[in-house]
């Protein structure tokens, strides 16, 4: 029962930050740019709680909490508003006649805010906790693997693979997961000396019907920098942000070209599961989850899919390039679309995370 508190809470308090900050980010552009805001609201479903601010904002706070909306003024244009909500228009507050830049700012503001967030939270993490890295160095080799095999042990430090001299373990990781069941060499350097082993990488299938991955079987050494002065903390928090996001991308970019399993793709149930799992590691790790997560809501938000910031602003791309609107009907046709596929990407991450904690096997074991 304590755990399961624990998940919840800590589900809503991530979830819950990640949201107000992406919506915060419309909200401050869109006044910046002259929008009246309606409605600012923290999930969805009937509202909890609900006041208005001093400019007439209805601030929501709703029960369901997969996400949140800013409903800008005249966000839905001639076209599509009723006549009464025409009547109700502020002259020069509307968000449809606005400039096309001005509309633009205010969609891209969401994920440029979450990016921010992610920089943020890391320059607390590195200024005050210090920056983790994850060393080239064994920490544990797995019985039956490839190194295991091969005689590397705890301790040593691989410093090449056959011809590529090895930089850090994702230069490494990346290397080995595209060479399975090659036959090459890998130096390790072993109480000072560089020791040059025979190596067989390891072939691991992630699904039927995809190519396998290479693999080495050990895990690395992890340790914590000293903290850092606020400014190279900083520093170091960008270039972790741009680090994240440049390997988010390619890890997404596998799974689209098979690469790399599907399975992989978690929807909120493994987010809940994962933050109440970094809770109970203390506060620098949930921070740091928090900042990852961050990233990855950003990234998702600017990819070119009708429904998501990035799909709009696709558009207005287009609209300032032809000097007119997308025609209203693309647009319709463009938004069912994304809405299908958001909606099959949640279902099928959903079902991902079911059968990440087992509850198919257990319906098998149990019905037959």
């Amino acid at each position: 029962m304590h755990d399961l508190l624990r998940t919840v809470l800590a589900f809503a308090l991530v979830l819950g930050v990640l949201v107000f900050i992406h919506e915060l980010g419309h909200y401050l552009a869109a006044r910046w740019r002259g929008v009246h805001v309606e409605v600012f609201s923290i999930g969805f479903g009937k509202p909890l709680l609900r006041w208005h601010d001093s400019v007439g904002t209805e601030w929501r706070l709703c029960p369901v909490p997969l996400g949140g909306y800013v409903k800008p003024h005249g966000f839905e244009g001639p076209e599509d508003a009723t006549p009464e909500q025409i009547a109700a228009w502020q002259p020069g507050r509307t968000f449809h006649d606005k400039p096309v830049l001005s509309r633009a700012i205010v969609i891209i503001a969401g994920p440029v805010f979450n990016f921010l967030l992610a920089i943020i939270l890391f320059t607390g993490l590195f200024a005050f906790a210090g920056q983790p890295h994850i060393r080239n160095v064994v920490a544990d080799v797995m019985p039956g693997s490839a190194a295991a095999s091969a005689g590397i042990v705890p301790h040593d430090v691989i410093v090449r693979l056959g011809d590529h001299p090895i930089s850090d373990v994702a230069d490494l990781q990346a290397r080995v997961a595209a060479e399975p069941g090659a036959q090459t060499d890998v130096v390790v350097r072993r109480d000072g000396h560089d020791v040059t082993i025979p190596l067989t990488v390891g072939s691991v299938a992630d699904a039927k019907g995809q190519p396998p991955h290479g693999q080495l079987g050990v895990s690395f050494l992890a340790e914590v920098g000293a903290p850092q002065s606020l400014p190279r903390a900083f520093v170091s928090a960008v270039k972790e942000t741009w680090n994240v996001s440049v390997q988010t991308l390619a890890g997404l970019w596998q799974m689209l070209t098979g690469q790399h399993s599907t399975k992989d793709l978690g929807g909120p149930l493994r987010i809940a599961q994962m933050s109440g799992q970094v809770a109970q590691y203390g506060l620098s790790s949930l921070v740091s989850f928090m900042a990852l997560l961050s990233i990855n809501l950003g990234l998702i938000n600017l990819f070119p899919i009708p429904i998501l910031d990035g799909g709009r602003l696709m558009f207005y791309i287009l609209e300032g390039i032809m000097g007119r609107p997308v025609s209203r009907r693309v647009q319709q046709i463009s938004f069912q679309a994304g809405f299908a596929l958001i909606a099959s990407l949640f279902l099928f991450s959903t079902f991902n995370d079911l059968s990440h904690f087992g509850l198919f096997q257990w319906l098998a074991s149990h019905v037959g």
